[in-house]
């Protein structure tokens, strides 16, 4: 394993890089060049040789046109244009898929996130080879919508923390390192939307892959907000169901079986005391059926789940 070159002279050869930077962008005409400036001299003092993958989703403004004139100023960048808007789940996805190098990173390019701190990500996992993903679990909360979004972020990270058995610091942070070997099998899972990052997350923990979580501050963003409060919080909410239903189901459906076995039994031993004979009202057989039915498909989730060749 690499690690940075406090000389300036690359560690693995320019043409393969060890650090592979995916950037979304969409509509940041104003910041994005910025944001590369900030990010290719951060990766340059670190010492480490990496590709910064700029990946334009079809803006709409000059987003493409600012970061093709840029392009001879950092010889490290590669422009990916999509011809349709794709999302940014898309847009990571496919960003992964094509890295060159050995760990990828994802951040944004809307000023929010410390990418000036990416190499201390890289570092944690090039020094620590039990850690497979580093995230940035952000401190504050400076995001549209803030009074919605805080006790609703909370919430679905609560759910998220139950289903997974583990505590999640920060669910759906933008910034974050991962080893691409490892994260290969699960890049077919991530849906086009912000909850890409929930879906990553979330995969590793199931998996039983170690995720370090590292404190970082984080800014108003520049430009506007892409994030619908509505159709996102749902979308996440979804998606932390889905992501724990495909690795580990009895967590979502046993519990909810069980519970309905247990009411139906004791609402049954009430109808026989109301009764004084064996009396089963019908909206007592309904709910332990109810719990047998769900219970049997946990059961048979279970097995499909544990059969699956990854």
């Amino acid at each position: 394993m690499s690690t940075p070159d406090t000389s300036g002279s690359a560690v693995i050869p320019a043409d393969n890089p060890y650090v592979t930077i995916v950037l979304p962008c969409y509509n940041e005409q104003d910041h994005v060049i910025d944001e590369v400036e900030r990010i290719c001299a951060a990766m340059d003092s670190s010492g480490y040789t990496y590709e910064l993958l700029a990946v334009d989703d079809c803006s709409t403004d000059e987003t493409l046109a600012r970061l093709r004139e840029a392009a001879p100023r950092f010889p490290h960048m590669r422009i990916k244009a999509f011809h349709r808007n794709g999302g940014s789940g898309t847009v990571r996805r496919i960003g992964s898929q094509e890295a060159r190098g050995e760990i990828v990173v994802w951040t944004d390019a809307d000023m929010t996130y410390p990418n000036e701190r990416i190499p201390e990500l890289v570092e944690i996992l090039d020094k620590d080879p039990t850690v497979d993903q580093v995230v940035g679990a952000r401190t504050t909360e400076e995001g549209s919508h803030k009074f919605l979004r805080v006790p609703a972020k909370w919430f679905i990270r609560k759910v998220a923390e139950r289903l997974a058995g583990q505590k999640i610091p920060d669910l759906n942070s933008g910034l974050r390192a991962f080893r691409k070997s490892v994260a290969k099998p699960y890049l077919r899972l991530l849906p086009p939307g912000f909850s890409c990052v929930t879906t990553i997350t979330l995969a590793f923990l199931s998996n039983q892959h170690d995720v370090y979580y590292l404190p970082i501050e984080y800014a108003k963003r520049a430009g506007k907000s892409k994030f619908g409060f509505v159709s996102d919080a749902y979308r996440y909410i979804l998606q932390v169901l889905r992501m724990i239903m495909y690795f580990n189901p009895l967590k979502v459906l046993m519990p909810p079986a069980l519970w309905l076995v247990g009411i139906g039994f004791f609402k049954g031993v009430f109808d026989v005391v109301t009764h004084r004979t064996i009396y089963l009202t019908s909206n007592t057989i309904v709910i332990f059926i109810s719990g047998l039915l769900i219970g049997s498909l946990a059961l048979l989730a279970d097995l499909i789940v544990r059969s699956r060749s990854e």
